[in-house]
This record gives C-alpha cells, sequence and structure tokens, in this order.
C-alpha cells in the first residue's frame, strides 16, 4: 500500500510540474503583467480585514454572523495551512528549479497548499452564503487569486487545488456549525 501511494504522489508531483511549466510558458506575457500581481495582493491578508470593515460598515448590526463567521474561519484557516506547509515542506517552484525566474518571491519557504488560494476560497465560501447573487463574482475572484500565484511562479497547480478545497471545506464547515448554533 505504502509503494503504491508512493508512486501515485510521485506521478501527481511529475505532472503537477509539468503542468506548472506548461501553463507559464503559454502565459508568460501576461506573467510579467501587473494585472496579474494586483489580483494576487488582493488575497493578502489586510485586504479580508478591510472588507469585513466595509461589510460591517455598511450593514450595521446585520453583519455580525457575517463577521463571526468570517474570524471563525480565518482562526482555523491560518494555523491549518501553516500546519500543513510546516509539516509537508514541498519546496516552491522557484526553489526546485534554480533555472526558473518567479516574478515574485513568497514570503515562507513552502508552497503547499498555497494560502492565498486557501483565505480566498474560504473568503468566498462564506460571503457567497451571505450574499448569494455574488457567488459567480466571489469565486471567480478566488479561482483568479489562485491562477495568478502559479502565473507568478510561487506555486504549483496542486497547491492552489488543494488550497480551494481547503478554503471551500473550512467555510461549509464554519457555516454548518453556525446554522446548528443558530
Amino acid at each position: 500500500m505504502t509503494t503504491l501511494m508512493m508512486r501515485w504522489l510521485e506521478r501527481f508531483n511529475r505532472f503537477d510540474q509539468r503542468s506548472f511549466h506548461w501553463l507559464n510558458e503559454r502565459f508568460e506575457a501576461c506573467c510579467r503583467h501587473q494585472l496579474i500581481r494586483w489580483i494576487s495582493r488582493s488575497g493578502d491578508g489586510y485586504c479580508y480585514a478591510i472588507i469585513a470593515l466595509l461589510v460591517g460598515l455598511l450593514q450595521g448590526v446585520k453583519s455580525t454572523p457575517i463577521i463571526t463567521a468570517l474570524v471563525i474561519g480565518f482562526m482555523i484557516e491560518i494555523p491549518l495551512f501553516m500546519v500543513l506547509k510546516r509539516s509537508l515542506k514541498r519546496q516552491r517552484p522557484y526553489h526546485k528549479h534554480p533555472d526558473f525566474k518567479a516574478v515574485i518571491l513568497a514570503h515562507d519557504q513552502f508552497s503547499f497548499p498555497s494560502g492565498h488560494t486557501t483565505a480566498a476560497f474560504l473568503f468566498a465560501g462564506i460571503m457567497s452564503t451571505f450574499f448569494p447573487g455574488w457567488f459567480w463574482v466571489l469565486y471567480g475572484w478566488a479561482g483568479a487569486i489562485g491562477l495568478s500565484r502559479v502565473l507568478l511562479g510561487v506555486h504549483y497547480p496542486g497547491d492552489v487545488v488543494a488550497g480551494a478545497l481547503l478554503g471551500y471545506g473550512i467555510s461549509a464547515y464554519v457555516m454548518m456549525v453556525m446554522d446548528a448554533v443558530g
């Protein structure tokens, strides 16, 4: 069983690396574009705090469950993705492939899962529950953040997929608990 799992992980890793190089070769021109950097930066942690503050100002008391869900979600997400990164220790593409020149350098050493993508999908999941009319915008934005992280050279596609699943899973869990608590 262990040998089979190791072979599967090796195949996945090779596929992930090939996908990373394929995407970066095909979209090399847009990788250098400022818009891609801006999309990535829109997934920085302080942006969520600013949006939550704006929601609080615009929604008043009605924003309490939204802010509560976001705070609980990020209290779960941040330590979880940090433990995963430090435990799994997957090297970033520009560390693994020194010939590859990333557009930006990440603040931390490891790539799996993508913290930006995890946070973006967590945020999209919670916000789309409260604002269902924004579903496609929120998830489109979250997906764009994930893609930008690959195109900027700091993540493999698998890091982003794992981050999306983790973020969505945390948002679903938080909303389920909040519904149960009432």
